[in-house]
């Protein structure tokens, strides 16, 4: 294992300090290992928090900042963040509008953010509601979940709800809009290597040097099948094609198009499978809309790539398009 690391057991602590020592407009509460706005909480806004376990940067703390997340729980590597954690930063960003939880489908993350929400009410009276997501149609089932995996849509719902909650809109309408959103996204990756845990120090699990494991989850979870390396051009249509055909997408949608990098695989390859997709889509007369390309939700140093697709429309374009200022997406600004 060679990682720029000290410690093994201490790489989420020592991130945190780095994060907060590189974002001085954030704020780290480093006893609970929360994320968040420097300005939170906003007085008559919806707070939003989000959190899992760490491994998957930038998400969650890289999407705390102006019309994305107020707040993020960083959890030990590929596990969960504790009821305590999701609790305190709960109460970090209740301006008194509510606070929207965004839960990937782990049952974890699900059980421990129910019991957040469950104690916020008792202890303060704030309103919470939950949104998971679940748009990985590789698999119904797998490790550590019950049904399907919450993936890359929750980068896009992240931005989407978040710029709803600038405008000042009430919970239930950005709990709305959230739904909406992982209602009309699908993804599914693709694994090339297996990433490796700080503190197990070897890889995950066993892949060949000619060998991908096709659906693969974000912490190494097996997927559909492993089959033999292929080109890029048929590895996109083993992702994109199972995508179209779950939601399904229709000839005429528009659609915003990620393709995420899972850790280990360089730009010029995600750009190389945005090609790819972008062909796919033009042949299906699916529209992209907009486009996002680069490693937002990942699985350590693992390389592959995801695809998600999330049919648009006017509405949530312009949430889409809204200004966001955070370390990982910032544009509008």
């Amino acid at each position: 294992m060679k990682k720029l690391i000290n410690d093994p057991n201490g790489v989420v602590v020592e991130a945190l300090l780095g994060i907060e020592a590189a974002h001085p407009d954030l704020q780290v509460d480093h006893h609970n290992k929360i994320i968040y706005r420097g300005d939170a909480p906003r007085s008559g806004k919806v707070g939003i928090i989000s959190g899992g376990g760490s491994g998957h940067e930038p998400l969650h703390g890289g999407f705390v900042g102006l019309g994305m997340l107020d707040a993020a729980c960083a959890g030990e590597v590929f596990t969960s963040p504790v009821p305590d954690q999701m609790l305190a930063a709960t109460k970090l960003v209740d301006g008194g509008a509510g606070v929207l939880h965004v839960v990937k489908n782990y049952t974890g993350d699900v059980m421990n953010f129910e019991m957040a929400a469950e104690l916020a009410a008792g202890e303060t009276g704030a309103n919470v509601v939950a949104v998971v997501t679940d748009d990985d149609v590789a698999v119904q089932d797998s490790t550590w979940t019950a049904g399907r995996r919450g993936v890359g849509v929750t980068v896009l719902l992240e931005k989407i709800a978040g710029a709803a909650a600038e405008q000042g809109r009430d919970l239930d309408q950005v709990a709305e809009v959230a739904r909406t959103v992982n209602a009309n996204g699908r993804s599914m990756g693709v694994a090339l290597t297996s990433c490796t845990v700080p503190s197990a120090g070897k890889p995950t699990f066993d892949l060949g040097e000619s060998e991908m494991e096709l659906g693969v989850g974000i912490h190494g979870e097996p997927g559909r099948k492993r089959l033999p390396l292929a080109p890029a051009s048929d590895i996109a249509a083993l992702l994109v094609e199972p995508i179209l055909a779950d939601l399904p997408f229709s000839k005429g949608d528009a659609v915003i198009a990620f393709v995420n990098g899972l850790g280990g695989t360089p730009l010029i390859e995600l750009y190389l499978m945005y090609n790819e997709v972008n062909k796919i889509l033009t042949g299906h007369g699916v529209q992209i809309a907009r486009s996002l390309v680069g490693s937002y939700i990942t699985s350590l140093d693992m390389a592959g790539s995801s695809i998600t697709l999330l049919k648009v429309d006017d509405e949530l374009l312009s949430l889409w398009d809204a200004p966001v200022r955070t370390p990982a997406l910032r544009w509008g600004i």
